[in-house]
């Protein structure tokens, strides 16, 4: 009888392991491409707070010539920088926050900063209470996200938009979801957001992930082996949100459905430890572009 249930645990997670094989699907060239204007503008977050704020930082702001800059911020030291602005070509407004070197972000995602801690409820009002993220990520956040939401009502009344996007890549992704779940708090209920990022880290608990399931539009972008999408552990608490998009060694982009899917098409089940992770594929190439100023 042991045997038996044995045997019947085994093919039901075999099963389950199968489907979720069957549900991933890959990204066609169109819609890969579609995504490189915001991968620009997630690496334009690690150009100084003057440059973007003069739209002049070489290549990665030639990338989007159309774009125009509202507010910049951030010593790029103690606190991230970070831009906002209008893009007229995709009618949206842009919020980038910069992000960091693997070398700096992974001992942030291990050291004591690490802890779940709730969000501060006057950033934050009618949030539930089981919701808790990353210390360390949540007062990076909070350390711009008033002067964020004022640059982006200001652009929003400036150029009558009613759209939001917010990017980022690294450390920069995680402040980036954390504005994606405060900006809407404050923000006319029409407005629509939108979040990509890149080699996003997890942020939160298994509350946090479905609650942004439940009301954000969220792609989260992992390249080949980068570690720091594992990070910090799944035993911890922490639970990344669906939305994930592989790029895998092969160059195909793989859309991953559901949280931490554990397929080795996705960045869960093919880089199972850091010991497996390459630490050079955090900055990209996402479709040829690699994160940085």
């Amino acid at each position: 009888m042991s045997c038996f249930i044995v045997v019947a645990v085994l093919l039901a997670t075999f099963a389950r392991a199968l489907t979720t094989r069957q549900t991933i699907t890959g990204l066609t060239t169109s819609q890969i491409d579609s995504y490189t204007p915001y991968t620009y503008y997630a690496s334009t977050g690690y150009c100084t707070a003057a440059q973007t704020l003069a739209w002049d930082c070489g290549a990665d702001c030639e990338a989007n010539p159309d774009f125009i800059p509202v507010a910049s911020g951030g010593n790029g030291d103690s606190v991230q920088y970070w831009y906002v602005g209008y893009d007229p070509s995709l009618s949206t407004v842009i919020v980038a926050h910069q992000g960091t070197d693997v070398s700096e972000i992974l001992p942030l995602l291990t050291d004591l900063d690490l802890v779940l801690t709730n969000l501060d409820s006057s950033l934050f009002p009618g949030i539930p209470s089981d919701i808790e993220v990353h210390n360390g990520f949540m007062s990076a956040q909070a350390s711009t996200a008033t002067q964020v939401l004022t640059a982006v009502q200001t652009t929003m009344s400036k150029y009558g938009a009613t759209k939001v996007t917010l990017v980022g890549h690294s450390l920069g992704a995680a402040i980036s979801l954390l504005d994606s779940v405060y900006l809407p708090l404050h923000l006319p209920s029409g407005t629509s957001f939108q979040t990509i990022t890149y080699g996003l880290p997890r942020v939160g608990n298994q509350a946090f992930a479905n609650y942004v399931d439940a009301n954000l539009h969220l792609t989260h972008i992992n390249n080949k082996e980068d570690p720091v999408p594992i990070l910090p552990g799944m035993s911890l608490g922490y639970v990344h949100p669906a939305g994930e998009v592989h790029i895998e060694d092969s160059g195909e982009w793989a859309a991953c459905p559901g949280q931490d899917n554990p397929s080795t098409q996705c960045i869960v089940g093919d880089v199972p430890t850091i010991f497996q992770g390459d630490e050079s594929d955090h900055t990209g190439p996402y479709n040829g572009i690699e994160m940085g100023c």
